[in-house]
């Protein structure tokens, strides 16, 4: 199931993106050579993939830092007629029919590179580390 899922994630990563381990999850990542300053020293995750205990989720951090896709995201979800499950960037499901492909293929392919870092440097001026 979480392969079907990860399929689905790679057909639909955009340029600049890499796949790699993180935190014990899938994740897909602006790799450190292309943005080698972040508060952690990790490489800046788009999405994670994991298998948890009860359920698989699917963190998408474009949807969780991003008002106008977090909104786009409910609004297709919701015309695929499956139930959502969402924490703040997790979408939590525990059959492959729970998930709407698509939609997740279209939130994944949505946010490129260059956005996503743009986002991240805009969040990160209003904190006190990031001035």
């Amino acid at each position: 199931m979480i392969g079907a899922v990860r399929r689905v994630v790679l057909e639909h990563l955009p340029a600049g993106y890499e796949e790699c381990m993180s935190f014990g999850m899938l994740a897909y990542v602006v790799p450190l050579s292309r943005y080698p300053d972040t508060y952690n020293k990790q490489p800046l995750a788009l999405a994670s993939l994991a298998s948890q205990k009860r359920h698989m989720a699917l963190y998408l951090n474009n949807v969780y830092s991003d008002e106008a896709t977090r909104e786009w995201f409910t609004s297709a979800y919701a015309e695929s007629g499956k139930r959502l499950d969402m924490g703040k960037s997790c979408v939590r499901f525990k059959r492959l029919d729970d998930l709407p492909l698509e939609v997740i293929g279209q939130a994944i392919a949505r946010t490129s590179v260059d956005d996503f870092l743009a986002s991240y440097e805009a969040a990160r001026s209003k904190t006190k580390r990031g001035r």
